[in-house]
């Protein structure tokens, strides 16, 4: 990444910390500031969610101490650069017609990021309304998508909805959020 973009990648961070603080309150920007200027591929890892539309920021401290910082996409609907993806490579592989360019587990697995699990996505309804037009697929257990399903998540009617759809389905309007510990 060039000194522009990370200079200007960390302006953003910075200024969506001060606006959003309710995401995490307590902490300070030099702490998030410090953990970045350590992290090059936590950077780039950032840098890749703020250029699909994620809008990454700080949603709290990673469990276990060591001052680790969780960053969350928290763009109101699904990052728009994630969104027509099947759930996972098998899902892809496995469609006939009609394939979309890519999937979310190998998506963000080149971003260096992580799905969302169903009780992290209910945590950042807590911080918000978000995907109230859209949906976001969320890690799936192995019981279920080794019998071909995968789970998505949206919140419609002042509720967060947990479903299930084949992972070889995709919609203009389901994509995935992810998470980031640095």
């Amino acid at each position: 990444m060039r000194t522009k973009e990370r200079e200007a990648l960390i302006d953003a961070l910075k200024a969506r910390f001060g606006q959003h603080m309710h995401r995490h309150p307590g902490m300070a920007w030099a702490e998030v500031l410090a953990r970045l200027q350590a992290s090059p591929a936590g950077l780039r890892s950032l840098h890749q969610m703020e250029m699909s539309g994620g809008e990454p920021d700080v949603v709290g401290l990673a469990p276990g101490g060591g001052g680790f910082v969780v960053f969350c996409d928290c763009a109101a609907e699904s990052p728009p650069g994630r969104r027509s993806v099947c759930y996972d490579r098998e899902g892809l592989d496995s469609r006939k017609e009609h394939k979309p360019e890519n999937n979310a587990i190998d998506m963000a697995a080149a971003m260096g990021i992580t799905l969302l699990t169903e009780a992290q996505y209910r945590e950042l309804q807590k911080l918000g309304e978000f995907d109230t037009k859209t949906s976001s697929w969320v890690l799936t257990p192995p019981d279920i998508r080794t019998l071909g399903g995968a789970l998505f998540c949206d919140r419609r009617y002042g509720t967060v909805f947990m479903y299930h759809n084949g992972a070889p389905s995709y919609y203009a309007s389901r994509g995935f959020r992810g998470s980031l510990t640095v």
